[in-house]
């Protein structure tokens, strides 16, 4: 399976990160698809927003982790992506998408879905899907 990870640190160097660095908490799963436009970034973030969307972690913002607030958050994000398709990530546009927390890590896996819309999109009749995972802890 081809992976393509960036970890991140302060000031943009890399760092061996994994889930082992921090406390997990929660684990968010989304979908999300580009019927139209052929767009696999917009697919990528609608994945983010679907798998964020539903959830409230008050327990960030109210201090029931003594000594956590939602500065301490840590994320790694996990898109599966169709192969052909990952190189035309736009990986900042993704993150932007994340209202809290540092992203430790984000990679991207083999998965996904290209499929057909029959002819209904602009450019052909290819319908892009993503599925993301977001791992949530400190």
């Amino acid at each position: 399976m081809r992976n393509i990870s960036s970890d991140l640190m302060e000031g943009g160097g890399k760092k061996e990160s994994s889930l082992h660095d921090m406390k997990l908490l929660f684990v968010e799963m989304g979908v999300g698809y580009d019927l139209h436009g052929q767009d696999i970034t917009a697919a990528a973030m609608r994945a983010c927003r679907d798998a964020i969307a539903t959830n409230s972690l008050p327990a960030f913002k109210k201090g029931c982790i003594p000594g956590v607030t939602s500065d301490d958050m840590k994320l790694h994000v996990k898109l599966g992506v169709p192969h052909p398709l990952q190189q035309n990530l736009d990986k900042d546009k993704i993150k932007s998408v994340f209202p809290y927390g540092q992203i430790m890590k984000f990679d991207v896996v083999d998965g996904g879905l290209v499929c057909s819309t029959e002819e209904v999109a602009e450019k052909n009749d290819d319908c892009y899907i993503v599925n993301a995972a977001v791992y949530v802890g400190y």
